[in-house]
């Protein structure tokens, strides 16, 4: 009966589907496209049957249907570029798994065209038809999501064109000022790096004009897509960051940056938004800014346009951008929605940061406020927790052009939160290229977030207004960057052997430098320093004795510019488990470095921390995890949601976790290892784990996992139950999936691996006897590992004493 509705309103549908055009624009029909999420199951039978879609559509008419239009089915997302994203995430030591974009689809319908209609209203929503069309094939047990690909204009308003014979346009430029006017972008330009040199920008939207009098020096070129629409919307944004410094028109936020642009018409007539964005990302490096100056019909047909992330497969690409370090500055829309309000087509809060349903794809969310320097929060900018920034939403001068591309075109009035949006990326782009000069390194995203807030200009009412603040580069720079050397520290502690400080994609949770030892030892230096041996060996660390004092030292290193002064650490444990969240850490205490840290990335030792015998828990294996802060490089601000934390594992190298345990074989032969190990929950709301065990011990070793009844019941574990427990059998040598189910906020399953190595047998894993339980969080954009616990068996060879 649901398909037959759905066949219904496909056929509807064509009759009044609107491809909206500008003003003056004159368009080609087209027919209606909806990119859909297939189950892995009804994606294995499309592969077996490539008629499989229309099937799932026409194998029920509803009476009366006379003619089914044709439907067919191709891959949203080409089969190159997917694997090129895989291939990506792996080149990088990724653990984390690319979103599978295999099982997106665009499904165009045939028939008779659709209408065309103009989209100059102030609130335009989606037909009725189609949002009941994609209602009805969500309900569908085969499909996991749908959103109509439709070409939505981006997020401007109404802009005019000023005479070019005026005079040179840069005193009109009031967001380039000094706080609370502007972001004081000329107060950066004072500094190496401040005009973005080295910095790489990609605007995302429809159409530019690149030889405009006041950019054709910057060589910006187009990297793929039509270049087809809205030209003069293109060609402001570009002018808001890239007008060059030539005597004509302004100056762009950061001349010196690299421009280029990528267009969401993948061909004439085919609108494509992920496919854009993974495109650009296969062009982009670590560091590389990407602008998506559009915005999207809300998919539950209320009236009022929402950021671009609304749509899944929109939000797992902007995913895949922040999580290989490329910084997505996304504009906020101009439908003037409070989104901590917005409820998604799946009922869900998605963009409420308070809400147990907020999803975190890393990118920098901009909203739009007045030009007057209280800066009120303009009626059409969206609004709520998710907005990060705000930036001028009128008056914006700036370059322009018309349908003839003209080239000396400008505007005093260029708006919307897509003038907002350039204005936070020119922003970013000065931080990232002073940080390239100065320290040699880019920001992550979340760290580049962050520091675009320090000491930012509020709005009006920032409680009713909600949008955050602007930035304030004269201040973010005197807070940052402040030195006198001309240098910054950037200190870190390795998340692995071999991590150099950048974003860490391998293992989270094997810091080589928190050491843990049962008596105190008399030089750390000669130790565990720079020249002891031991630089690379992560099995310096002791398992923890109960009722005896301890002693933990911690290695830092400093790949910056400058010496970083002042800096400690603060060391916690917490009970092995594989998630290892702040609601189950216990410090132990404070440790700070008696002299500067030099800039020349050599290991540096702590003191001693004392872990006094009464502060100790029961004998056995931890996890610990540290925090280090310096003068110029503080300790990074522990987040409060779930998707902020995992983030805050994957992109702080000022954090590290150490769950990593070397384990000595019992002495009589066939005797079970039996280890305590927790699985939590999220801290802050139910949410859907894969729990994996990954193996590499000899052959013919055995390993089972005690769970509770529950916990079982929960994960689909099957094996033998014994009261209120069920034991599971594993695979000793290989990897697989143990369980998968939804865990409750803040819960915790006290489990137990239990290991027979046998000794005889050939290891696997290159040599070592190791085994491993790793935890994943199902996102809305694919499996992220959040946490494991290793143990290695065997003798510990060469541990200093």
């Amino acid at each position: 009966m649901k398909r037959s509705v759905v066949q219904a309103i496909f056929s509807s549908a064509l009759g009044v589907l609107s491809l909206w055009a500008s003003a003056g624009y004159a368009q080609q029909q087209d027919q209606l496209r909806i990119a859909l999420k297939l189950s892995p199951e009804a994606h294995q039978k499309q592969q077996d049957d490539p008629n499989f879609i229309a099937i799932l559509f026409d194998s029920t008419q509803p009476q009366g249907f006379a003619a089914a239009p044709p439907v067919t089915a191709s891959p949203l997302i080409g089969a190159q570029r997917s694997a090129n994203i895989s291939a990506r995430f792996a080149l990088a030591g990724k653990r984390d798994v690319a979103p599978n974009f295999d099982v997106w689809y665009q499904v165009q319908l045939g028939g008779e065209p659709a209408q065309q209609v103009r989209r100059d209203t102030d609130a335009p929503a989606l037909p009725q038809n189609i949002v009941q069309l994609i209602h009805d094939l969500i309900q569908l047990p085969e499909v996991e999501s749908a959103h109509p690909l439709l070409a939505a204009p981006p997020p401007a308003l109404n802009a005019r064109a000023i005479d070019p014979s005026d005079d040179p346009r840069s005193p009109n430029q009031g967001y380039l000022n000094a706080a609370p006017q502007g972001i004081d972008a000329r107060y950066g330009w004072g500094f190496p790096g401040g005009d973005g040199t080295g910095v790489s920008i990609v605007d995302m939207e429809q159409g530019w004009n690149l030889n405009h009098e006041d950019l054709a020096a910057a060589g910006s070129t187009l990297i793929s897509g039509v270049n087809r629409d809205w030209f003069g919307h293109g060609t402001s944004v570009m002018g808001e960051m890239l007008m060059q410094d030539n005597q004509l028109g302004g100056v762009g936020i950061v001349p010196g940056a690299k421009g280029r642009v990528i267009s969401q018409w993948r061909d004439q007539w085919f609108y494509n938004t992920p496919e854009a964005i993974l495109d650009a990302v296969a062009h982009m490096d670590f560091g590389d800014i990407l602008l998506l100056e559009a915005q999207e019909w809300d998919p539950t047909g209320a009236a009022g346009y929402l950021p671009v992330e609304v749509f899944d497969a929109t939000f797992e690409a902007i995913e895949v951008a922040t999580s290989l370090g490329i910084t997505v500055v996304e504009a906020g829309a101009n439908g003037g929605r409070d989104l901590d309000g917005y409820i998604s087509i799946f009922g869900k809060q998605i963009f409420n940061r308070a809400s147990p349903d907020y999803r975190e794809s890393g990118a920098i969310m901009v909203g739009a406020a007045s030009s007057g320097s209280s800066h009120y929060r303009l009626y059409f900018s969206s609004h709520g927790s998710r907005i990060d920034l705000y930036g001028w939403g009128e008056m914006v001068d700036t370059a322009d052009t018309d349908l003839a591309g003209t080239a000396n075109y400008y505007t005093c009035c260029f708006s919307g939160t897509s003038s907002a949006s350039p204005i936070i990326t020119g922003a970013a782009a000065i931080l990232q290229g002073i940080s390239f000069t100065r320290r040699g390194f880019k920001m992550t995203p979340s760290e580049l977030r962050d520091m675009l807030k320090i000491n930012g200009t509020p709005s009006a009412n920032p409680a009713y207004d909600r949008i955050s603040v602007m930035p304030n580069l004269k201040g973010i720079i005197n807070t940052v960057f402040n030195d006198t050397t001309g240098g910054s520290p950037d200190i870190y502690i390795r998340d692995h052997v071999g991590d150099t400080g950048d974003v860490t994609w391998g293992g989270v949770s094997s810091s080589p430098d928190i050491i843990v030892r049962q008596q105190p030892v008399t030089d750390p230096d000669a130790l565990f320093g720079a020249g002891s041996g031991t630089e690379t060996n992560p099995a310096l660390s002791q398992p923890v004795l109960s009722g005896q004092d301890h002693s933990l030292y911690v290695r830092l290193q400093n790949r910056g510019t400058g010496p970083a002064s002042n800096a400690d650490v603060t060391v916690y444990w917490s009970e092995p488990a594989t998630l290892v969240t702040p609601n189950f850490w216990t410090e132990i205490g404070l440790v700070t470095f008696p002299s500067d840290i030099p800039a020349d990335n050599t290991l540096a030792i702590s003191p001693r921390l004392a872990w006094p015998a009464d502060k100790v828990p029961a004998s056995g294996y931890y996890c610990f995890v540290a925090l280090a802060g310096a003068a110029n490089d503080p300790v990074p601000t522990i987040p409060n949601t779930f998707p902020d934390f995992v983030r805050f594992v994957r992109e702080n190298n000022n954090a590290a976790w150490r769950n990593f345990n070397f384990v000595p074989l019992p002495l009589t032969e066939g005797e079970w290892v039996k280890l305590p190990v927790a699985v939590p929950g999220a801290f802050d709301a139910s949410r859907e784990f894969v729990l994996k065990a990954v193996g590499g011990l000899p052959e013919g070793s055995k390993v089972r996992l005690r769970v509770p009844k529950e916990f079982a019941a929960q994960m689909g574990m099957k094996g033998c139950t014994k009261g209120e427990d069920v034991t599971v059998a594993l695979n000793a040598g290989e990897m697989v999936q143990v369980g998968v189910g939804m865990l409750d906020a803040g819960s915790l399953a006290r489990c137990e691996l239990q290991v027979q190595v046998n000794d005889d047998g050939e290891a696997q894993q290159g040599g070592s006897s190791e085994f491993a339980l790793v935890q994943e969080w199902i996102t809305g954009g694919g499996v992220v590992e959040v946490g494991r616990v290793t143990w290695r068996f065997g003798e510990v060879e060469g541990l200093p004493v």
